[in-house]
């Protein structure tokens, strides 16, 4: 059997941001990887971004985070964009990151989470310039936002003694994901997320799982899991720590 790749991760050091999400995928599935930024700084990203040939066949990457696509090519060629990283190395390492013949339905449901990830640095990208304007903002958001998400993926989670993960026994990039945006739920929106979770139980023992998962709980317990700061995709503000309206 031939050696697992190392994956060459590039996203900004000192956040988990939506890095995170192809962090804890590979963590999940014990695939070596290499955190670029954090071991030879952010200039390493704009230098790779910088010098990359863009071509119609291989465009360079607009943005973080990104990894080199597998094979490896000279020069590199990249794969931008958290959900489409997630979705190659799926096909490139089949069975590792989700079961073989389903990538392209966890790529469907890892855009649905680019989408709230977007919705929620909405609410406070702008708290410093428009703090007003983003308080209301996430009084909308959490009226019925959240709800509808959460509800998309409670669907998919298993029933209580099946699974424990979305495809099954094996566990995927999509039931990392959950479990981070569920984490980044609560962290965010302590008030609201409890309110929000009790409607959700199945996703909750999803996150479990996920949390007992070995290669998860070895990451959550080593310095390579960044904390929680504002720089993130879910960052706190009490401000806008609210109950639902």
């Amino acid at each position: 059997m031939a050696a697992t790749p190392t994956v060459r991760l590039f996203y900004w050091p000192g956040v988990r941001g939506r890095g995170e999400f192809v962090r804890l995928a590979l963590e999940a599935a014990s695939i070596p990887y290499v955190d670029v930024a954090r071991e030879s700084g952010a200039a390493a990203i704009m230098t790779a971004m910088a010098t990359a040939p863009s071509t119609a066949r291989s465009p360079r990457p607009y943005a973080a985070p990104f990894i080199e696509a597998i094979p490896a090519t000279d020069p590199p060629h990249y794969v931008s964009h958290t959900a489409l990283a997630l979705h190659h190395l799926a096909v490139q390492l089949p069975g590792r990151l989700c079961p073989e013949g389903y990538a392209d339905q966890a790529l469907q449901v890892q855009l649905t989470v680019t989408d709230l990830v977007k919705e929620v640095v909405d609410c406070h990208s702008n708290m410093s310039a428009q703090r007003e304007a983003s308080i209301q903002h996430t009084r909308d958001f959490l009226k019925t936002r959240p709800q509808k998400f959460l509800a998309y993926f409670e669907d998919l989670a298993p029933e209580a003694g099946a699974g424990p993960f979305v495809f099954g026994e094996s566990i995927s990039f999509v039931d990392t994901s959950i479990f981070q945006i569920i984490e980044g739920l609560k962290y965010m929106f302590p008030t609201a997320s409890k309110s929000l979770l009790q409607a959700t139980p199945r996703l909750v023992r999803l996150a479990e799982a996920v949390r007992a998962h070995p290669g998860v709980a070895a990451y959550l317990l080593s310095p390579r899991r960044l904390p929680d700061n504002k720089d993130a995709a879910f960052a706190y503000y009490p401000e806008l720590d609210m109950e639902l309206p």
